[in-house]
């Protein structure tokens, strides 16, 4: 399987690597979004290592280096599209020659500034390389963008605010539409696209059916004629709005990306008869109101829920070391941890029994440990402390020793396994046994009284309760409030289920909901982990080809109805710069990692996933022999949901991801214009001149390029191959 990360940063690579000027040495100028991108799977010294000796912010002062070529490695923004220019505008420029890469693809207006500007005849090369999303894992990516939860979710606040909301909408949509694209072109897969039809729910937040976002009624008469076509293209635009959901305006969008993008590559996305085609699956936070809410007993998905991890990512913890001190250590949970990504997805029961054998077996393979091994978690925390020489994989075993015991000890001192119990006979509708329960009540009350019970954990199961009877009488939720004491706020997490399209309130002629996606039973040994969620039952019966075509329809094509190539029409663009290969440009090198020939499937999830999805894709991706991707705007924990949930009413005001809300929006613009001011960055000051100093200053050694002389990015990021090896030892990747 391709990883994505891997996939990234060999995309990096070979663009680093492409450039090899006459002199052997490169500058590496970056901005503060796209260097992110290149830390997050690039060290710094795997990108000294190719030659690279400078590493520059353009939005700082930099000194000239006109000997020396530069490689660009920049967002496709106006503002970085004009200091590119601006480089090889002054009589003396800044380098010798500019080698451009993009991290999106660059705007055609863009590209004839470019090439019509004073520097055209300076630029080498220029490439797209579409690697504007977050791999996590190496079947992970994000948007990174949480305060989509919001844009979707959240009702406006007036009934003037319709139109506004929605408009806001529309562009973040189009934005996030981009970097799926951006996944499917990176791995070079036009796949057919799927999206979730709620069937139980009108479209939610500013996609709600509203006068002011409704094109204008068909002419009188015209609801006469039968057939759709005949109607005119007024009455379905007046109708749309009622399926207008989310999902599907995101699938078009994602399906006229690709075929824009088609029309310009015409090589793009050859079916391999081998693989076939890719699908892509787009489903939304609504499709499972569960799976946040419970509580996960696999190692990955209970670690985020219970400890303080940041970002899914940093943990901080007490480390002993060989002298039997204890400090505070921020350790990393990354696919290049070994023994993370060995028991990430194993129940916690398994994961530790894993690192007990491991930790025995590492001893015995190395010889450092005489006697019986580690017989729990107690033993191994003691002979961790005099393994010194062993330092990293020490660290390693440490660092998860602590994470399984921390969590083991939440789970009883929360009294998790009680509260599990309902949770998982509230969302599975079954008791263990595979019953109806019928005491879910009694089991519950005594839990909401307990002062033993955190809050957190009551507003869990007061949601997956009332999800679970597909509401209740007002007086009676109004009671389970008294009985948890739940705060206003926390209250108001619960009622919120209402924008995600759940109902909460039942009269008595209120009927069941007939559902459509239905849970599969599980074979999970566990009686704490039987609820799957509904992501799995919809890949797999996607592969199985039993998924509801009228629950996830196809956009365009489907795999029945495929037109023969020969019938495909490919558009040659016209001439240009970009397309003609002029001298000035390089492909970059070939080096792609060997891959395997599984069938791809991604799966996005507008407005957050979980752990729990996340590892189904990943036993999925081995059951049914495929390779699975999954994607979201975020990654979410049940704490991170209950919080987004408390202020959806008020448009995300007073949450942790953007405690002043939803931003003002001042009506539509290009989306060039949204994405320049999504990835602005300020330029630095120029430095003040300095007086020459009464020493005579050595000359400047040749065949290398001068570090500049300015105490901001360029200054402290700035390397030369004399500094590797001590910069190599520094964390962190740039500083700025």
């Amino acid at each position: 399987m391709a990883s994505l990360i891997t996939t990234v940063r060999n995309k990096f690579l070979e663009a680093i690597r492409s450039v090899e000027p006459p002199g052997k040495w490169k500058i590496l100028v970056v901005d503060e979004h796209s260097q992110k991108l290149l830390g997050s799977v690039l060290k710094q010294f795997d990108i000294l290592e190719e030659n690279v000796t400078l590493i520059e912010s353009i939005s700082n002062y930099r000194e000239p280096q006109p000997e020396f070529e530069a490689l660009y490695l920049l967002m496709a923004t106006t503002q970085n599209v004009d200091r590119i220019v601006r480089d090889f505008s002054s009589p003396t420029p800044q380098y010798a020659g500019g080698h451009l890469f993009f991290i999106d693809g660059l705007p055609e207006p863009l590209f004839e500034r470019l090439t019509q500007s004073p520097a055209e005849p300076y630029l080498k090369a220029l490439k797209d390389l579409y690697v504007n999303f977050a791999a996590l894992e190496a079947q992970t990516f994000s948007t990174q963008s949480p305060e989509m939860f919001f844009s979707i979710y959240s009702p406006p606040r007036s009934e003037n605010e319709y139109r506004m909301a929605r408009d806001r909408l529309d562009e973040s949509l189009r934005f996030t539409s981009k970097l799926i694209s951006n996944i499917c072109i990176t791995l070079n897969e036009f796949p057919f696209i799927r999206y979730y039809v709620p069937p139980n729910h009108p479209p939610l937040g500013p996609l709600k059916p509203h006068a002011s976002t409704r094109p204008p009624p068909p002419a009188e008469g015209s609801g006469r004629w039968r057939t759709n076509l005949a109607r005119g293209a007024e009455a379905r635009a007046y109708e749309s709005v009622e399926s207008d959901y989310i999902t599907k305006l995101l699938a078009f969008m994602v399906q006229g990306n690709l075929e824009e993008y088609k029309k310009q590559t015409p090589d793009f996305a050859k079916v391999d008869p081998a693989r076939g085609r890719s699908t892509l699956i787009i489903t939304d936070r609504a499709m499972d109101t569960m799976a946040p809410l419970l509580h996960e007993f696999t190692y990955q998905a209970m670690a985020n829920d219970l400890l303080p991890i940041e970002d899914g990512k940093s943990y901080t913890y007490k480390f002993q070391s060989s002298v039997g001190a204890y400090e505070d250590k921020t350790a990393t949970l990354s696919d290049q941890d070994n023994v993370w990504t060995a028991v990430r997805h194993m129940h916690m029961r398994e994961a530790i029994d894993k690192l007990m054998a491991d930790f025995n077996k590492f001893l015995e393979d190395n010889a450092v440990f005489k006697g019986d091994g580690a017989a729990n978690l107690n033993d191994m925390k003691e002979m961790l402390a005099g393994l010194p020489q062993y330092q990293e994989q020490r660290e390693k075993f440490s660092l998860h020793l602590n994470m399984a015991q921390e969590c083991m000890g939440i789970f009883e001192r929360d009294k998790l396994p009680l509260v599990a119990t309902v949770e998982q006979n509230c969302a599975t509708g079954l008791t263990a046994e595979g019953k109806t329960p019928k005491k879910l009540v009694e089991e519950m009350v005594p839990l909401l009284d307990s002062r033993e019970v955190i809050n957190a954990n009551k507003v869990r199961i007061v949601a997956l309760y009332i999800q679970h009877r597909e509401g209740v009488p007002d007086e009676d939720r109004r009671r389970l409030y008294q009985h948890a004491r739940l705060s206003i706020p926390e209250q108001d997490a619960v009622n919120a289920l209402l924008y995600l399209g759940v109902r909460i309130s039942r009269g008595p002629s209120d009927k069941d909901v007939k559902k459509k996606l239905k849970q599969k039973p599980n074979d999970d040994e566990y009686e704490l982990s039987r609820y799957q969620p509904l992501l799995k039952t919809v890949i797999q019966e996607h592969v199985e080809n039993k998924l509801d075509p009228a629950l996830f329809p196809y956009v365009k094509d489907s795999p029945s109805a495929v037109p023969p190539p020969t019938l495909r029409t490919t558009v040659t663009p016209t001439t240009s710069l970009r397309s003609a290969k002029p001298s000035w440009h390089r492909p970059a090198r070939p080096g792609a990692a060997t891959e395997s020939s599984k069938q791809r499937i991604f799966v996005f999830v507008a407005g957050g996933m979980t752990y729990s999805e996340m590892r189904e894709v990943y036993n999925l991706s081995t059951s049914l022999n495929k390779d699975i991707y999954i994607g979201s705007t975020h990654t979410i924990t049940p704490r991170q949901f209950i919080d987004d949930m408390k202020s959806l009413e008020l448009a995300g005001v007073g949450s942790r991801v953007m405690p002043n809300g939803l931003p003002e929006f001042k009506g539509p613009r290009p989306y060039q214009q949204f994405y320049d001011e999504k990835y602005f960055t300020k330029d630095g000051p120029r430095p003040q001149p300095r007086p020459n100093p009464s020493l005579a200053v050595p000359k400047k050694e040749r065949g290398r390029p001068q570090p500049s002389p300015t105490e901001s990015y360029a200054s402290t990021n700035s390397y030369t191959p004399s500094m590797k090896e001590d910069k190599k030892k520094k964390k962190g990747l740039f500083r700025f």
